[in-house]
């Protein structure tokens, strides 16, 4: 399925489509505002199983992060200080993906011995739709190419010819970027910036 999702020009009814897939353990390609990337359900463990597959991971190894739609939904999920907060406040929405210790209500589909997880909240209202939509946040990851030298796909149109028969919606909101998020780890309560990516923290 490919939809045309264009983030100023939005569709509830598509919205809900998406939605359903994604209950039904339908995995996703989608924009955000970095690169193009997979999702699935938060709370499907089967979906999870194929996103892992499909990325060529051990499911109970993986470090897929979640993209929610706010900072309370995030509170939900991980476990906030006073200075976490305030931080994920002055950056999101934005190209950063924030490593915070879990909180008990993340599903415990993957093995997390470190019990941590990567959150997201990007800025484009199109990930932040389906979301919203769908009731909780979905597990995501990167898609990847396979050229040596642009690392990213970000053509709509290469990525539906690539993944069609892979997963269940593609959706094109246009042209994606070729830099993937500033990964901050939180968890020890100090700011490490584990991957340098579109944007600089603002501390």
């Amino acid at each position: 399925m490919f939809i045309r999702l264009y983030p100023e020009n939005n569709n509830t009814d598509e919205y809900r489509v998406i939605a359903d897939q994604l209950r039904k353990g339908g995995l996703i390609i989608y924009p955000t505002d970095t690169i193009y990337a997979i999702g699935c359900d938060l709370n499907n463990h089967k979906a999870l199983q194929k996103l892992a597959k499909l990325k060529k991971i051990d499911v109970k190894k993986a470090n897929f992060s979640i993209i929610c739609s706010d900072l309370s939904n995030i509170s939900q999920y991980a476990n906030l200080s006073d200075f976490d907060f305030k931080l994920l406040k002055r950056n999101l929405p934005g190209p950063f993906t924030f490593i915070l210790n879990c909180s008990k209500k993340l599903p415990k589909i993957i093995n997390n011995k470190k019990k941590t997880v990567g959150v997201r909240i990007p800025n484009n209202p199109i990930p932040i739709g389906i979301v919203e939509e769908l009731g909780n946040p979905i597990f995501t990851a990167s898609i990847k190419d396979s050229d040596e030298i642009v690392e990213y796909i970000t053509d709509p149109e290469l990525i539906y010819e690539k993944y069609q028969k892979t997963v269940d919606v593609i959706i094109d909101g246009g042209y994606g970027d070729n830099n993937p998020s500033t990964i901050v780890d939180l968890t020890s309560g100090e700011i490490d910036i584990i991957r340098q990516g579109k944007a600089y923290l603002n501390e």
